[in-house]
């Protein structure tokens, strides 16, 4: 095999699962080739949480002028969608090539291309063949196919994130992450219909449902359609317009819309990588990997959303790179994974965050805890910015004091569950997180009420 075509490592994906991995052993001298058939970032940086983000950052203007309105600022809010999408753009357009260009810089080779195993210890890139001594995983994931009619018509997220023009009348099928955070977006941008379809009782099913009641209601009063017990049958086209069919208990309905949006969820992309010629088992789920984050392939690694290990987050996909890097150049299966809390937050407005048990899974455990729930819209935290719908759950252990669990809504929820999941973390108590003195007044120093 020509040198130039074989590495010690080769690593199939170009976010954040994989180039921490890749640099890993560029800086340890190892020949290390990356590839990717999409631009360099991955998912989060480029079609997902960062630029998701700038645009609530232009949205979040909106809020803040509706919520204190009468309250000493008056402003004519107007989001220019398409400045909007140009500022986003500000930020991934550069980032393949920032990326790219730090794996080079590093040491490694980057390459485009579909990739599919032809063997244990080679792949194809665009059909030219590549052997590694070993391979590391990180495809991410890709919206789950629907299998319904007109389905084709439906877009992705990642297309959303690209339109030039917002669309006036938009239908979410789902109602997970995607599809609220971004009706929240269209909504305050100025769309005239927004309608969230979800087929289950609520969305957001891994939240909390008092926390998720709360927003349900902001949503509504927003105006929003959210509908629940929705299931999508249907998508077709009639002329400029789409019709959207959905089954609910009372029977089989229609909406018609600009544009009809996939927020349903996302499986493995993995389907196109052969998995089978290289030994690799996966399942619905993904690649199935050892805490080490081995697969059934000794020498072939995987992390991120297509591995069936930890949750669909960015920071756990970095964090099971790590693992499984330093796993690479040690050779043997030297570190396991251990998940320490881990935050979520839904970036609405407002905001609803989570790290730990739920009320249902400390039951299910038999936990004895006790359940601090309280609205706090007459807080000074939430009067401060006009904010109404805001709330805590802090799930408690008895006989320790430990905190189990943490549940958030309202602003700061995003800041403030880092702290429950750092206080968690390190196994503070309620009792020590009460006394500790935090900066007043802040979204911090409210923690200690919660507890």
């Amino acid at each position: 095999m020509n040198e130039r075509k074989h590495f010690d490592l080769i690593v199939i994906g170009a976010g954040t699962g994989g180039t921490g991995v890749a640099r890993m052993a560029a800086a340890a001298g190892w020949k290390v080739a990356v590839v990717d058939h999409l631009p360099y970032g991955g998912t989060c940086a480029l079609r997902g949480c960062d630029p998701k983000k700038m645009l609530i950052a232009i949205t979040e203007g909106v809020d803040w002028g509706h919520n204190l309105k009468g309250k000493g600022l008056e402003a004519q809010t107007f989001v220019d969608w398409p400045a909007m999408i140009a500022f986003k753009r500000t930020f991934t357009d550069a980032m393949p090539g920032r990326i790219e260009t730090g794996l080079e810089k590093a040491g490694a080779v980057a390459l485009r291309g579909q990739t599919r195993f032809t063997g244990r210890n080679m792949i194809e890139v665009n059909g030219e063949p590549l052997t590694a001594r070993h391979f590391h995983i990180a495809t991410g994931a890709r919206p789950m196919t629907l299998s319904i009619p007109g389905e084709e018509l439906l877009i992705t997220s990642t297309d959303f994130l690209e339109l030039p023009e917002r669309p006036d009348r938009v239908v979410f099928v789902g109602g997970g992450f995607i599809a609220m955070e971004f009706a929240h977006i269209c909504k305050r941008a100025g769309a005239r219909e927004v309608t969230v379809l979800e087929m289950m009782e609520r969305p957001l099913s891994n939240f909390d449902p008092d926390l998720v009641a709360l927003l349900s209601e902001a949503t509504a009063e927003l105006g929003i359609d959210l509908q629940t017990k929705a299931k999508v049958l249907k998508v077709e086209n009639d002329g400029a317009d789409f019709i959207v069919t959905y089954e609910t208990p009372e029977g089989k309905q229609t909406v018609r819309c600009d544009s009809v949006v996939h927020a349903t969820g996302r499986v493995p992309d993995i389907e196109s990588l052969n998995l089978e010629a290289a030994g690799v088992e996966y399942s619905l789920k993904g690649i199935k990997v050892s805490p080490y984050m081995r697969t059934t392939n000794p020498a072939i690694f995987a992390a991120g959303d297509c591995a069936d290990s930890g949750p669909n987050l960015t920071p756990v996909s970095a964090y099971e790179g790590r693992i499984a890097g330093k796993n690479l150049l040690a050779g043997k299966d030297e570190r396991e994974i251990h998940y320490p809390p881990i935050p979520s937050v839904v970036f609405t407005l407002p905001q609803v965050a989570s790290v730990g048990l739920s009320e249902a899974a400390a039951r299910n455990k038999g936990l004895a805890f006790d359940t601090h729930f309280e609205k706090t819209a007459r807080w000074y935290s939430s009067l401060r910015v006009g904010a109404r719908h805001s709330a805590y759950k802090v799930l408690i252990e008895k006989e320790t004091g430990v905190i189990l669990g943490a549940h958030l809504i309202g602003p700061g929820a995003e800041e403030q569950i880092n702290l429950f999941a750092m206080a968690m973390g390190a196994g503070l108590t309620a009792n020590k997180i009460k006394g500790i003195i935090f900066a007043y007044p802040s979204y911090a120093s409210d923690i200690g009420s919660m507890v």
